[in-house]
């Protein structure tokens, strides 16, 4: 089995205890994933801890499938593992680390994944739509997180406005 390695990170505005608790809610994950999965969190009232098991819907290149995930490691607010448990991926291992920068957040997302079809089905499909999702939930976070006061901590970015 070929293992392929997605890694990126974003700098958010926030401390991470300021960061953790919209990734703490799995009902996030839908605010922040493109439309074009018609992603949906399947699972409700889940409490994210070392453990819990999270369903999910979504269509991928219009082919509808089921997801469940297990979230591995629960170390708020430093970091969480979810582990797919039964979906389209051979294997899906995310980890969403959270580190104090810049007066903020580093926040950083580490994928390992393999799916049938290897090194051919990733480079056609698979490695374009991970970058595509992970560049839309970033554009996501900075809309939630824009700079401005932190109630956790200071924020040392001036507001965005008129130069």
């Amino acid at each position: 089995m070929k293992l392929f390695c997605f890694e990126t990170s974003l700098w958010l505005p926030r401390s991470p205890a300021g960061v953790f608790p919209f990734f703490a809610d799995a009902n996030n994950l839908q605010a922040i994933t493109p439309d074009w999965l018609d992603f949906q969190v399947l699972t409700r009232q889940v409490t994210l801890r070392t453990g819990a098991l999270i369903d999910y819907r979504l269509r991928v290149h219009g082919i509808p499938l089921r997801w469940r995930t297990l979230i591995s490691v629960w170390e708020p607010p430093v970091r969480f593992v979810d582990e797919q448990v039964r979906g389209p991926y051979r294997l899906w291992h995310h980890e969403h680390i959270f580190e104090p920068a810049d007066g903020g957040t580093l926040c950083q997302d580490k994928v390992r994944y393999a799916m049938w079809g290897g090194r051919l089905v990733n480079r056609l499909f698979v490695r374009r739509d991970v970058e595509r999702i992970f560049a839309h939930r970033q554009r996501c976070l900075r809309r939630h997180f824009p700079p401005g006061v932190d109630p956790l901590g200071p924020d040392p970015r001036p507001a965005p406005g008129p130069a």
